[in-house]
């Protein structure tokens, strides 16, 4: 939305939340874009912490970002800036008298921080939970613009965030090599993928990949149907199967898997499905099965041509938004271009993977199961 600003001298970029391929480049576009309109840019550290926490920042929690500082780091995974997801501002974990943990809203605090550094508007780049922040500073008169990013590609309002295609990409590159250990030992190979509680990284991967069982969030899932399935295969005369399972998929009737319980601060951790269903599947099957957990390796490494592009896109867009007098608002890949959006829509709820989209019926024709 576009509101009467005063000029801009200087602007911040903060990436919080977990990794990406592509947040580097994000970085280098919106520096670039700054510095060609006479902007001063400076990088938050590790999401907000360096504002929030600067007594751990002996030389500083803002980093002046320049020309040289971005030189070559489009192709890098990470982010020279580091990110945290922990320290939620709105809820931020502060220990009492007692030692108990109590939840703070330190938001005011935050927005006092960015006006004493001078700072005229901020790009916050991240996913749902970063996205919160941004909003709940825009609502306290900061000026934001905000950057979608998650390998999950669960965020409403955008078609595609960068990080997905990669993860997908390497996620598939496994299930290649996979295929072939599986069928040379004749086993079950049961694939854990990140994606909280959306299946797109589990179902894109699964279905490029030719897994014989994908099992996502959104399709509580019956073990007796897959292991019927796995032993349909044998009697086709394949000796193994490639499942793959979202971490945040659920048996009918039952729960998620979870690692660590939700704690102040921070959301409860997902994982441990792959090892479970590899257990009951090999029970239910009598063949030998085995658990693979892709977990971070999804987030390193270098962006895809697709994610390094979208990266820079969108960088250049929240600068070009700023220029326009927009805050409040969340760069979009609605294709071909990339459009605005109100922040408090874009973190209105979760994208899920629809059952009757084009990626899922191409699966089901296909014959992979998905437990149902």
């Amino acid at each position: 939305m576009t509101q009467p600003f005063p000029p801009i001298r200087r602007i911040a970029i903060n990436t919080g939340g977990g990794d990406a391929p592509g947040l580097n480049a994000v970085i280098r576009a919106t520096v670039h874009a700054a510095l060609n309109r006479g902007w001063e840019c400076v990088g938050v550290r590790d999401g907000y912490n360096g504002l929030m926490l600067p007594e751990q920042y002996p030389g500083g929690g803002l980093i002046p970002l320049t020309r040289e500082t971005v030189k070559r780091i489009t192709h890098l995974g990470g982010t020279i800036l580091g990110t945290t997801n922990r320290g939620n501002p709105l809820r931020y974990p502060i220990k009492d008298a007692q030692g108990n943990i109590q939840e703070v809203n330190r938001i005011d605090e935050l927005v006092r921080a960015f006006r004493l550094h001078e700072v005229d508007a901020l790009i916050a780049v991240g996913g749902d939970g970063s996205l919160e922040i941004a909003n709940a500073l825009f609502q306290r008169g900061l000026r934001v613009i905000g950057v979608p990013k998650t390998i999950d590609n669960d965020l409403d309002k955008t078609v595609i965030t960068f990080g997905f295609d990669t993860a997908v990409s390497f996620a598939t590159e496994c299930l290649d090599r996979l295929h072939t250990t599986a069928d040379s030992h004749r086993r079950i190979m049961v694939v854990e993928m990140m994606g909280r509680y959306a299946g797109w990284i589990a179902l894109n991967t699964g279905t490029s990949g030719t897994a014989d069982v994908i099992l996502i969030p959104e399709i509580p899932y019956d073990l007796q149907i897959v292991a019927n399935r796995i032993k349909e295969l044998e009697h086709r005369g394949q000796h193994y199967a490639i499942v793959v399972v979202a971490e945040g998929a659920c048996p009918k009737g039952g729960t998620v898997t979870v690692l660590e319980a939700k704690e102040a601060g921070h959301a409860e951790r997902l994982g441990g499905i792959g090892e479970k269903v590899s257990a009951q599947l090999q029970a239910l099957t009598g063949k030998e099965s085995r658990a693979v957990v892709l977990g971070h390796l999804l987030r390193g490494g270098t962006p895809t041509t697709f994610d390094r592009l979208l990266s820079l896109r969108f960088g250049a867009a929240a600068v070009r938004a700023l220029e326009e007098g927009q805050s409040g608002i969340m760069v979009a890949l609605n294709p071909p271009m990339v459009n605005y959006v109100p922040l408090e829509e874009a973190t209105h709820r979760m994208r899920t993977v629809p059952l009757d989209c084009d990626t899922m019926l191409t699966a089901r024709d296909m014959g992979i199961c998905f437990g149902d």
